[in-house]
């Protein structure tokens, strides 16, 4: 079976998804990935990225009951599928194997 590598911001936010549970929606993605990664994102890549991990098969949508307060709103939230649980460990995997013996350290 071949496997399918994500690109560097497909993997941010496959791995904010995973992070955030069913707390992932635009916002806390956005949110998650410039808190971890110090990188700045705007929100129309993070929804941009969203659908087109959604066409992969990567992740589902479904709608949030509504926030419990006047006026809550529901929200579109993503979780991971099989498919992107294994895109995930998969890049990660061919990213430990590429950096293997370098010698590099966390920083």
């Amino acid at each position: 079976m071949a496997k399918h590598l994500l690109a560097e911001f497909e993997l941010y936010v496959l791995a904010a998804v995973a992070q955030l549970g069913d707390d992932a929606y635009g916002v806390t993605i956005r949110d998650e990935i410039e808190r971890r990664s110090g990188r700045q994102c705007a929100f129309g890549a993070v929804y941009a990225t969203l659908e087109r991990l959604r066409g992969k098969g990567f992740i589902a949508f479904h709608v949030s009951a509504p926030e419990p307060v006047p006026g809550g709103r529901s929200r579109k939230c993503a979780r991971l599928t099989a498919a992107g649980d294994r895109a995930l460990r998969e890049t990660i995997g061919a990213i430990d194997e590429m950096i293997a013996g370098l010698g590099l350290r966390p920083a």
